[in-house]
């Protein structure tokens, strides 16, 4: 019987009747004896996602991560971008949202940092970063409702791979969301976090733009 991962011996007399056996979890019976070869089933196996550690969350005296996002840029073409080209050096804000077009972050997150742009450009601030677990036509239409906005980036992180860096992903798959990315707000001086405040669960009480300006 080729196939089953099993030797098998005809029924000869003296020897016990038929009898099921459970293999990679689907039960065979056989008219003969059989002595099976264990063998380990495919879902038993470990999925790398869940055998990968989680990292821990970014704070204070950590070191910002590289990785490549999606930015359509001023001349709209879409380009691959690395965190450390445009914040090696640099005092930098690097703010997150669980998702484009989503109410808080719309209506009260984002546009904080877009109207209270230029004081943070006074203190020093000489990039402000938007990540969002979205791709980067998402991200590029919903810049395109801030008209006003002439220093915020709108920066995708499709596969969520830069927010794990982070460690701050956000499982919303119980509301339909997938994961996403925990709302944040860092500053970074060469790459250097010197101000952590990262949100928990759907609050948005620490991660403004009024909060950052106080600690500039």
């Amino acid at each position: 019987m080729p196939g089953f991962g099993v030797h098998t011996r005809r029924h000869t007399q003296g020897h016990q009747p038929a009898r099921p056996i459970n293999c990679a979890s689907t039960i065979y019976s056989f008219p003969f004896d059989i002595v099976p070869h264990c063998f380990l089933s495919l879902s038993t196996l470990p999925n790398p996602e869940q055998a990968r550690a989680t990292m821990a969350p970014i704070g204070v005296g950590s070191t910002l991560p590289d990785g490549q996002l999606g930015w359509f840029d001023e001349n709209d073409q879409l380009q691959q971008v690395s965190i450390h080209s445009l914040a090696a050096g640099k005092k930098v804000i690097l703010f997150g949202v669980p998702g484009a077009f989503t109410p808080t972050c719309s209506n009260q997150h984002v546009p904080g940092f877009i109207t209270q742009a230029e004081d943070l450009k006074a203190k020093g601030v000489e990039e402000i970063l938007l990540v969002s677990v979205n791709d980067p036509f998402v991200m590029k239409a919903w810049a395109k409702t801030y008209p006003e906005n002439k220093h915020v980036k709108f920066l995708a992180d499709g596969a969520a791979a830069y927010t794990k860096a982070l460690g701050l992903e956000l499982d919303l798959t119980e509301k339909g969301l997938g994961l996403r990315s925990k709302r944040f707000a860092l500053l970074a001086d060469d790459l250097k976090v010197t101000v952590a405040n990262i949100e928990e669960g759907g609050q948005f009480t620490i991660s403004g733009a009024e909060e950052i300006l106080k600690a500039l």
